[in-house]
């Protein structure tokens, strides 16, 4: 099944409402990646863990599956110059602590503090975080410091595993067609079939 793919935008203006506002601590990033979780001592300490969590929030030309009574079935992106705008007005509007769990945005733990951030940049020498190495150009990579202990035990526990940004935004453009990758259930679909058509052949004088 070929899919359709929107490029998703937002706005520069400060006052508009198309911008990510937030990031999620989630079990099943829309960007198939999970975050590194570190435990390791801070050098001033030989007693407290780091609570670091590091990984993409997000992927440049990443396909992100999508289905909604407008569109149907389809796949959404975010471009590298996208990706930049969105990060750029992210720290300008302080939204550096706009943290939920599971995109619930009742469900605000406090004590999770994004404190490290950069785009890959092949050309200025930033390369993808070790693990990631395929990640393009123009991706964005995160660390928060987490000091609120029950989510640092749900991340211990692998309750969390990802990063998902959230916010608004307006599809520019229709982007092409793609065919996404065969579920299971297809690949062996299609196994049985060629399977089928292989002993019709031969059964034939």
């Amino acid at each position: 099944m070929e899919l359709p793919i929107f490029k998703c935008v937002i706005d520069d203006n400060p006052d508009s409402d198309l911008e990510v506002n937030a990031i999620a601590l989630v079990d099943r990033p829309a960007i198939e990646r999970n975050f590194l979780a570190f435990k390791d001592k801070q050098l001033f300490s030989a007693d407290e863990d780091r609570r670091i969590i590091s990984g993409p929030a997000m992927l440049a030309d990443f396909p992100i599956y999508r289905n909604d009574e407008h569109h149907g079935e389809y796949l959404v992106t975010f471009d590298a110059p996208t990706i930049f705008q969105i990060v750029n007005k992210f720290f300008k509007k302080g939204f550096t602590e706009n943290f939920n769990l599971f995109h619930n945005e009742n469900d605000v733990p406090g004590g999770v503090q994004l404190f490290e951030s950069f785009i890959v940049d092949e050309s200025r020498g930033i390369l993808p975080m070790k693990g990631f190495e395929d990640a393009k150009d123009g991706s964005w990579f995160i660390s928060a410091k987490i000091e609120n202990d029950e989510v640092w035990e749900r991340v211990k526990s692998g309750e969390f595993k990802g990063f998902s940004v959230e916010g608004f935004f307006k599809y520019a453009k229709f982007n092409g067609i793609v065919k996404p990758k065969p579920t299971e259930e297809e690949v062996l679909k299609n196994i049985g079939k060629m399977i089928e058509d292989f002993l019709s052949a031969t059964e034939q004088p």
